[in-house]
């Protein structure tokens, strides 16, 4: 490794970019180990920027109506498409991803942004929305109770984690700004390059107001102390920083609003009676083998249990295994390279440490150390094979439920009887996402009602949308991001669910007449 030390990169704090005091953190190029940047928060004055944030941001958004706003965010979009071949190098050099994963994250964030900025649109010309219908609080109707939704008078902070840098931006940005609400982004220090580039260059193009967006780049130190009563938290990343957050005196005393999204151990289902020649299973096949390489297994939708019959345990481990041999690993500037690199060489002793965890309750099915690396210095880069591992038992183990390891590592779990199926999906006390595969309409229907307690979405693959269905992995901004228990309780997205948590909901008791005046200035959303 190289011991260069390359230039600061500026925050964007309080309408001016600034730079952090002392030598800050040094990015590295996870396959080549060569510094690419540093980033420093150190000696930044974080009460004047959320200061500023509140007073001067959150005042320009309000006074907007949300068309006003929609068009804003669909003016950044245009600064974020033509600045799009800048990312692509900034994704590679920086989170050793290969243009198809580079493009699930800046493709995917740009193309969320302008979700947003359409779904403003058809907001109109209002400044609040209308939650649902008014009802009588009499038996006169000249006396009622409408419920309204306004922009909270705070700032958002959003604590993003390290694998989605464009994405894990935007698609928090966007209803947040959508809502009228700044933003200020503290992006995971290994990949903040490309976040900080990407506030640049909207806040550069000034198509936002002063203090409408922010970037504070290193440690996260001092940020919470800096919150407010009506400010907000959205936390990705994992259980023990968000507990953490939770038990912060700003959120525990001033009833901080906070969204978390943490760890989780998602499944695919595969259905019962699926025979090992039939499209179906074929499909589970190369969902799991798409879901374990894309990010190199570095998503926290990623498939991290395969439920299949126990009859089929030998034929899914052969074929899995069989497609992930497939697979090259090393630096994603050559064009041969499927799968690049974890995010750093700290990411890698993570990732082997779990692995060696679950070693100790289950079989070695693909070992992800026979896969040579392209292009690589094993000594240097953050490179490691896809591993599937399986055991037996499901029901004797333990860790399988409960450790996640963020890489490119899954395991196959056989089942006896769907209810044991789903006891089984269960035992990771709540997941982001899992993935049904069935021919069956009536079987998806069923299993997706059992499932959907415990998950924030239920994804179901049948043949019939084989070409059409987005992934198991892939977030769509029109569904909804989140799940409950490990998953963090949170959600996002959604469609304009999203900017619900962005607003304050509040009664108002008044004449009807009253009602139908303030009715002409917001926009009416089913309650």
């Amino acid at each position: 490794m190289t011991t260069d030390t390359p230039a600061l990169l500026q925050n964007y704090l309080a309408g001016r970019w600034q730079a952090g005091s002392g030598p800050g953190t040094l990015l590295r190029d996870p396959v080549l180990g060569t510094g690419l940047a540093r980033v420093s928060s150190g000696g930044l004055d974080l009460a004047e920027g959320f200061a500023f944030a509140r007073e001067q941001g959150g005042r320009a958004l309000r006074a907007l109506s949300y068309r006003e706003r929609a068009a804003m965010l669909a003016a950044a979009v245009k600064v974020l498409q033509a600045n799009r071949d800048a990312y692509f190098e900034i994704a590679t050099a920086n989170s050793g991803t290969t243009n198809r994963d580079s493009g699930a994250d800046i493709d995917g964030g740009i193309f969320t942004l302008g979700y947003y900025a359409r779904q403003g649109e058809t907001l109109g010309d209002a400044r609040f929305l209308l939650d649902g219908d008014a009802s009588r609080l009499g038996k006169d109707p000249a006396f009622q109770s409408q419920h309204i939704m306004v922009p909270t008078h705070g700032v958002a902070l959003f604590i993003n984690a390290f694998n989605f840098p464009s994405w894990g931006l935007w698609e928090k940005a966007g209803p947040a700004l959508l809502s009228g609400v700044p933003v200020i982004v503290k992006p995971a220090t290994a990949t903040a390059w490309l976040t900080q580039r990407m506030v640049q260059d909207v806040v550069d193009a000034g198509v936002l107001p002063a203090g409408a967006l922010s970037v504070v780049c290193g440690s996260s130190n001092g940020l919470l102390d800096a919150l407010e009563p009506f400010d907000l938290v959205s936390f990705t990343g994992s259980a023990e920083t968000a507990a953490l957050i939770r038990s912060h005196p700003a959120v525990s005393a001033q009833s901080v609003r906070v969204n978390v999204e943490a760890d989780s151990l998602n499944a695919a289902l595969l259905a019962p009676g699926t025979r090992p020649d039939s499209e179906v299973f074929k499909l589970l096949v190369g969902e799991v083998v798409r879901e374990m390489s894309t990010k190199s297994g570095q998503r926290c939708t990623a498939i991290r249990r395969v439920l299949v019959p126990a009859e089929l345990y030998d034929a899914a481990a052969e074929a899995i295994s069989a497609k992930l041999a497939t697979l090259s690993v090393g630096n994603p500037r050559n064009k041969d390279v499927r799968m690049g690199s974890l995010v750093s060489r700290e990411q890698l002793d993570t990732v082997q440490a779990g692995l060696a965890r679950l070693r100790a309750e289950t079989d070695l099915l693909h070992d992800g150390a026979g896969h040579a690396l392209v292009d690589a210095d094993p000594a240097v880069a953050a490179c490691v094979g896809p591993t599937l591992l399986g055991t037996r038992r499901p029901q004797d183990a333990r860790l399988v439920h409960e450790v996640e390891v963020f890489g490119p590592v899954a395991t196959l779990l056989p089942y006896a009887s769907l209810d044991e199926a789903l006891a089984t999906i269960r035992r990771g006390q709540g997941s982001l996402v899992t993935s049904v595969y069935s021919d069956d309409a009536t079987f998806i229907a069923d299993a997706a009602l059992e499932l959907a307690s415990s998950h924030g979405r239920v994804h179901a693959i049948s043949p019939d949308i084989a070409a059409l269905n987005t992934g198991h992995g892939n977030v769509m901004p029109m569904s909804l991001h989140g799940g409950p228990g490990r998953a963090g309780g949170g959600e996002e997205l959604g469609g304009l669910r999203a900017l619900g948590f962005y607003h304050r909901r509040s009664a108002l008791q008044a004449s009807a007449a009253a009602l139908e005046r303030l009715a002409a200035g917001g926009h009416r959303i089913a309650g």
